[in-house]
């Protein structure tokens, strides 16, 4: 996608509403990522650990992987969570079977997990880093409907994308390009089966399933600290194929459902690929480690998406006798949540096109977006 573009930059009032930030209790540094579930919508933490929070909410509840939840009965400025470990007789480790624990949540996803129509409203993000400055940042208010909230493989390989996933493209609230390099990006835009599957938990509950399940592949879980029915437990892969593979999760033992799943593919080890840019050229691509981060929680007895992310780290390319070291992340987060019908959304995104070529449709909901201090400086840039 060759752009040269800016579009902005509407504030909304962001610099004047509240805001909280989740710190680490031992080391103060902030939290990024943390959930915030208020009554009305969830938020998520940005890079500096802040997250738009009004100044009279009460009674919620934030929480983030690697420590223990907190309630917060009124609103604090500064929220300390504590690390998770220490929690199985200080740090006691126990084995267990993911290779059993993945294939009964896999088996029974359909039943754990909500599986009606839903409707979302959400916040798209993507950002593309080149040697460490960020060069590409959107971000969007959008509407999502789901038909199942999971992946169906028939329908995903039949293209049938729009039976699976819909969105709307509503306020554009940040949309800014300062580069035209056509470097280590591809040139098409088809839609594949796996860019859809990659929205959702149980596509990639299968995936790490067959590297679990390949032959000769050996693999390992531990639990590292248990809260309440939620344990926390760490993985390690490596497929008969040699793909290696390492992440943690959170099992609910009560209703056996993953609540959240992180899941990193080393591939940095991999030998560089020869390849072209649309002009001809020949480069050499090294992959990059990639991740997928898949976060849920518990609604009036339903389980449901709060976070989807997928991150490329370092993926790099040797042109011209000049390194280009890049990294990219999408991340959707589900802020409201409502029961929908089968007839889905009347104007919808075209995914066999870029996002950001679709109309947006303006329809004003609270704010729910915090810019980080780089973004901040990315967006005041002339």
């Amino acid at each position: 996608m060759k752009h040269s573009y800016i579009f902005m930059i509407l504030f909304f009032g962001l610099f004047s509403a509240q805001k909280l930030k989740v710190v680490d209790s031992e080391n103060g540094k902030p939290i990024s990522h943390a959930r915030v579930i208020l009554s009305n919508q969830i938020v998520y933490t940005n890079e500096d650990g802040f997250a738009p929070v009004a100044e009279d909410v009460k009674d919620f509840e934030i929480s983030a992987s690697g420590y223990q939840k907190k309630k917060v009965s009124n609103f604090n400025s500064l929220i300390k969570l504590i690390p998770a470990y220490k929690k199985i007789e200080e740090i006691k480790i126990v084995s267990i079977d993911i290779r059993k624990l993945l294939k009964d949540v896999s088996k029974n996803y359909h039943k754990r997990y909500y599986n009606e129509p839903s409707l979302y409203d959400a916040i798209y993000k993507e950002r593309r880093v080149d040697n460490n400055k960020l060069y590409f940042l959107a971000i969007a208010e959008t509407k999502l409907w789901s038909k199942s909230n999971q992946y169906n493989y028939k329908d995903g390989i039949r293209k049938n994308y729009d039976d699976i996933l819909q969105m709307q493209l509503n306020n554009v609230k940040y949309l800014k390009n300062i580069t035209a390099d056509s470097i280590l990006v591809t040139n098409t835009n088809d839609f594949s089966h796996e860019h859809m599957g990659n929205y959702f938990l149980n596509f990639e509950l299968n995936r790490t399933l067959n590297h679990v399940t390949s032959i000769n592949s050996k693999y390992s879980g531990k639990i590292i600290s248990e809260e309440g029915d939620e344990q926390l437990i760490t993985f390690k892969i490596k497929s008969g194929a040699g793909i290696e593979l390492k992440g943690e999760f959170k099992y609910n033992k009560a209703d056996k459902v993953i609540t959240y799943f992180e899941v990193h593919y080393l591939q940095t080890d991999y030998p560089p690929i020869r390849r072209k840019t649309p002009e001809g050229v020949e480069y050499d691509y090294q992959l990059g480690d990639a991740s997928l981060i898949f976060d849920f929680y518990k609604k009036d007895g339903v389980y449901l998406p709060a976070l989807t992310r997928l991150e490329g780290d370092k993926f790099s390319a040797f042109y011209l006798g000049k390194k280009h070291e890049r990294r990219f992340s999408r991340e959707i987060i589900y802020n409201t949540f409502e029961k929908s019908n089968n007839e889905g959304l009347t104007q919808k995104v075209d995914f066999s096109k870029s996002i950001w070529e679709n109309v947006p449709v303006k329809e004003d909901k609270e704010d729910a977006i915090l810019l980080s201090a780089e973004e901040q400086a990315f967006l005041n840039e002339k």
